[in-house]
């Protein structure tokens, strides 16, 4: 492929609410450009960019995908991003890389919760960005409705600078509103250049008049040459906006059909001509690891080189492939690389650029680029890469945290150890799904961003590595404990012929001070119990605390007290009197008022304020107790405590309630005391198990 110089290069995010028509837009731009011989749909599984099964078979795009194009003498890099919630860390990472985001809107539709949340992830990210309106040709498609949503959402920096030419199934081309043009499609062909239709002039001018307002803005000089009633040229108009949309004064609103092609290569040449290339990105701050100072890299090739790992995948060809943007400087095919997130030096093969499942091989990756290497060991998703003697860390990429978990179990026998094997490469391709034993139910827990993200991970789990699993909500971790105090009695006795076994000991049992799971003290005084047998008291009270009585939890908050006892000089032993401390802890624990406990939630729930009503009020449902509440920006913080049992199913709760625009994070807080009536409903629930 040719190789183009920095200033020729275009990384672009696409980004939107679900079901936008991101991927058919870019099934659109690689086919004007001539990287595909046919215009793929979604709906036929035959698209450039989603062409894992599990896209095929949901129609939608799971995986953020890469491909190029080359175009009026520009790459552009398209980076692919999934709509859906559950996907969000792909988008994330995919933004992280890019240099600008296409912002998808459907004109049906309009401004979705998707939208005001991939436009929050471009803000933190601080890249320009447009706006394409799509699906301009479909019934009850609206403009004026689409457009007049943007602004109220985004600001009066959202500006048209296209006007569409028909509506619905007669939209026909699109209305360049600085070039005072018509771009227009007769049956999918074009751009034909024709007269601006005389029912658009006056929008045209309008919208004209704004642009030319936000253009002089931009610039000193021009905004005297505007204010003076001086035209400005061509190219004092794309120079004046390139530079307020860069700066994001400016947001255009381009127009398009992307299943029909109309309006796409219009867009391409806006793409080339207004974003910006990695040499007008600023330099990007790092750590020195080996001084722990900051430095930064510019986007030069004489820099030393540096790049971050965005995202790693399993590739059904060639293995795990790594998948990386270089921000400075150069990388040559087989070479070393150096992990200076991990210490580490790596040996690289062959360089390649991604172009959906396929690639295309490169002897050289410079400043700019967006690439992939094959079989990389060591190396994960958020590593910087860089030169072992002048090495930098870049800021980890931010992934949002699981929220929604389900336990796991193989349908055979014998793929236990397949599963855990299996679980663990997936989790190492996804940063936002994670894999844990639980030591206190021994279950398989698997934790993501919402129930399609784990239907995904259980159907890979089949297909890659042929393990079925059948999946339950996750047992919560109960445990018990006493409230009085209590003195009892433990004797083991018995006598068999020969040696008999002999212990006996008087312990007694109380609440342990907070914050303490159990405390043991030996109060004997003189031999009572000989010293050799204290230890085997306290190791049978312990591993009988493993099983309460009341539901069979582990107990936790008990204090022991060894305070007398006898022996025999020849039938006692450790194992008696372990035994003994056994049967006193199981004694006492029934006669010390025993309670069930549940694990008490951290939870933080950021939410428009419009719906803090109706969040609290469901939280309150939950047995939950606000703790307060916080402002960040226009989104309202509610601080909660929850009862764990109550909150496994409340990643959907919260979607449903604030139509997808809430999030939250939850972590262990502490354990309480289960309410009485609940508590009956567990133990009752627990013995039928048994």
């Amino acid at each position: 492929m040719k190789k183009y110089p920095m200033e020729k290069l275009r990384n672009l995010g696409l980004i939107s609410h679900g079901g936008a028509g991101k991927t058919s837009l870019a099934e659109a731009m690689l086919f004007n450009a001539g990287a595909s011989d046919r215009l793929g749909r979604v709906d036929e599984g035959s698209t450039v960019m989603d062409y894992d099964p599990d896209e095929i078979a949901r129609q939608m795009s799971i995986n953020t995908s890469l491909a190029f194009c080359e175009w009026q003498g520009f790459q552009i890099n398209i980076i692919d991003t999934p709509g859906y919630f559950d996907f969000v860390g792909d988008v994330k990472a995919g933004l992280r890389v890019a240099d600008a985001a296409l912002v998808l809107v459907e004109a049906v539709s309009g401004v979705e919760v998707g939208t005001e949340l991939v436009w929050r992830y471009a803000d933190e990210y601080g890249i320009p960005r447009m706006i394409v309106i799509n699906k301009l040709d479909r019934e009850n498609a609206n403009f004026d409705r689409t457009v007049a949503q943007l602004q109220e959402a985004f600001g009066d920096k959202v500006v048209p600078l296209q006007i569409p030419i028909g509506a619905e199934a007669s939209f026909r081309g699109v209305v360049d509103v600085l070039q005072e043009k018509a771009f227009v499609w007769h049956d999918g062909k074009g751009p034909n250049e024709e007269d601006v239709p005389a029912d658009l002039a006056a929008e045209m001018e309008s919208f004209r008049e704004s642009l030319m307002e936000k253009v002089a803005e931009s610039d000193d000089e021009l905004l005297e040459k505007y204010l003076e009633g001086e035209p400005l040229t061509g190219e004092e108009i794309i120079r004046g906006l390139r530079s307020a949309v860069l700066s994001g004064d400016v947001v255009p609103v381009l127009c398009v059909s992307a299943l029909r092609n109309i309006g796409v290569q219009t867009l391409m040449d806006a793409v080339t001509n207004l974003l910006p290339s990695p040499a007008d990105v600023p330099a990007v701050e790092g750590t020195d690891p080996k001084k722990n100072e900051g430095v930064k890299r510019a986007p030069k090739e004489d820099e030393p080189f540096s790049a971050l790992v965005f995202k790693t995948m399993a590739d059904p060809f060639v293995g795990k492939l790594t998948l990386f943007r270089v921000y400075s400087g150069s990388i040559k095919s087989d070479s070393q690389i150096y992990n200076a997130s991990k210490g580490r030096t790596e040996r690289i093969g062959q360089l390649f650029i991604p172009r959906g499942k396929n690639q295309e091989q490169i002897d050289v990756a410079k400043a700019g680029d967006i690439v992939a290497v094959a079989k990389l060991q060591e190396t994960t998703t958020g590593d910087t890469l860089a030169a072992e003697n002048a090495p930098v860390v870049f800021p980890a990429i931010k992934f949002p945290q699981p929220v929604f978990s389900v336990a796991v179990s193989p349908k055979k026998k014998g793929d236990e150890e397949k599963i855990g094997m299996g679980l663990s490469r997936l989790s190492e391709e996804d940063p936002t799904f994670k894999v844990e034993k639980s030591p206190n139910t021994g279950e398989t827990i698997i934790s993501g961003l919402g129930e399609m993200h784990l239907d995904v991970v259980v159907d890979r789990l089949k297909r890659k590595f042929g393990i079925e699993v059948t999946t339950e909500k996750p047992k919560v971790p109960y445990r018990e404990t006493i409230r009085s105090s209590v003195k009892v009695e433990g004797k083991h006795k018995k006598q068999s012929g020969g040696r008999g076994q002999f212990g006996h000991v008087w312990v007694e049992f109380e609440p342990a001070e907070a914050g303490k799971d159990f405390e043991f003290v030996d109060k004997i005084f003189g031999g009572a119990v000989p010293q050799q047998y204290r230890p085997a008291v306290e190791k049978g009270i312990q591993e009988a605390m493993v099983e309460g009585i009341l539901a069979g939890y582990p107990v936790s908050g008990i204090k022991a007290t060894l305070y007398d006892g006898s022996y025999h000089s020849v039938d006692s032993s450790e194992m008696a009197f372990k035994i003994a401390g056994s049967m006193a802890f199981k004694k006492g624990a029934a006669q010390a008022n025993p309670v069930l406990l549940e694990p008490i939630m951290n939870v933080q729930v950021m939410v428009p304020e419009q719906y803090m009503g109706d969040v609290m009020g469901d939280l309150n449902k939950k047995r939950g107790k606000i703790q307060g509440m916080d402002q960040e920006g226009s989104m309202q913080i509610i601080k909660a405590q929850v009862p764990q049992a109550e909150m496994f199913n409340y990643a959907i709760d919260l979607r449903s309630i604030t139509q997808g625009r809430g999030t939250y994070t939850m972590e262990f807080s502490h354990y309480e005391e289960v309410p009485a009536a609940i508590a009956q409903q567990v133990i009752e629930e627990r013995k039928k198990e048994e």
